[in-house]
């Protein structure tokens, strides 16, 4: 319990620091602990339920958060999510791994990449904005991420969002993907509630110290943490999923 209680108030940290779900680290941190990654998937999508809504109240309530331009995205992604839950029992272990790690490494690559800053942000037509939601939706539901760990680089890298406003609406999107595959991966399979609940109701402690602190951290000191944070993932997973027992 008190294993669980920690895990909480620190994926909510990170999850309202970055933006993310908070499976992008639940899940790795589950991993490490002997869960099978099925099992961490079910877990983390329970918990992205809670984080998700309450670290967009908390922006929405700082005035930093555009409902408008995640809505489309997020329609697309709850649409995408709701399939997830049948997918993922008919696809194997080490595939999920390496669609994890790719995830990671595209949103490592995509915040290394160079960004003018004060660009004017692109205007897109909302059928690729649902489209860019649908596929977001589908493949990080299928791991147990929201989705923002791809949606935060591309609102920044190609549409030219603010950083900051981009966190937010990540973490907003996740409250669609993570409504629809909480149902569709209940429907599927057993999913262990408690471990989740537990976990997502402590990341409320977390997510308010996560949401506060990204509004006091300069914008450029908050890519770089950013950049860390993914770098740790990406070689963990990299070493789980090719040196492990060798």
């Amino acid at each position: 319990m008190i294993e669980l209680l920690l895990l909480g108030v620190g994926v909510g940290t990170l999850s309202g620091f970055f933006g993310i779900g908070g499976g992008t680290i639940l899940v790795p941190l589950l991993l490490f602990l002997g869960y099978q990654i099925k099992d961490a998937i079910g877990i983390s999508v329970v918990q992205m339920v809670f984080s998700s809504i309450y670290g967009s109240y908390l922006n929405n309530k700082n005035k930093n958060l555009d409902v408008a331009m995640v809505v489309t995205i997020g329609i697309g992604g709850f649409c995408g999510a709701f399939l997830s839950g049948f997918i993922v029992s008919y696809v194997n272990d080490k595939v999920l791994e390496l669609i994890f790690l790719a995830f990671a490494s595209f949103a490592l690559f995509r915040l290394f990449a160079k960004t003018i800053i004060n660009q004017t942000q692109k205007k897109v037509h909302r059928v690729i904005l649902f489209f860019i939601g649908l596929v977001l939706g589908t493949l990080s539901m299928l791991i147990g991420v929201g989705g923002s760990i791809l949606l935060v680089p591309i609102l920044v890298g190609f549409l030219h969002v603010d950083l900051k406003r981009a966190i937010s609406a990540g973490l907003f999107f996740v409250v669609f993907s993570s409504v629809a595959g909480l149902i569709s991966h209940s429907l599927s399979r057993e999913i262990d509630f408690h471990s989740g609940v537990v976990i997502g109701l402590a990341s409320f402690v977390g997510v308010y110290i996560g949401v506060h602190l990204k509004d006091k951290v300069d914008a450029l000191v908050q890519k770089r943490l950013l950049v860390f944070f993914y770098l740790l993932i990406v070689l963990y997973l990299a070493q789980r999923i090719f040196f492990r027992g060798n």
